[in-house]
């Protein structure tokens, strides 16, 4: 595919945010911040992208720093790599073993 093809080009840019600012945001605003739409949003936590307990919506859902990250990281490859809801499914769950395998990896360190 060439630059002709797709007429719209889109720019994301992954920023962490510094730990100190432990915010939370409600999803109209995780949405705005992240530049989706929040029926997107409303999606992604029904296909479970964003762990169990966002999966059954509840009357207002709450997201934290790091729920915006990972929103941002699955846009960015959305995006650009163009993934179906199936692979941000796998790549969504090979993300949480990681980092429940880093988890574990640092625990055994310090014992």
């Amino acid at each position: 595919m060439n630059e002709s093809d797709c007429p719209e080009r889109y720019s994301l840019a992954l920023i962490p945010l510094p730990d100190s600012s432990h915010s939370t945001y409600t999803l109209e605003e995780t949405a705005r911040l992240a530049g989706v739409p929040p029926d997107r949003l409303r999606y992604y936590c029904r296909l479970g992208l964003f762990g169990s307990k966002r999966e059954k919506l509840k009357a207002e859902l709450i997201f934290d720093n790091d729920a915006l990250y990972e929103l941002r990281r699955i846009e960015l490859f959305r995006r650009s790599h163009g993934f179906s809801r199936k692979t941000l499914r796998l790549i969504c769950g090979l993300w949480q073993e990681i980092e429940d395998l880093q988890a574990e990896l640092r625990f055994l360190r310090t014992r």
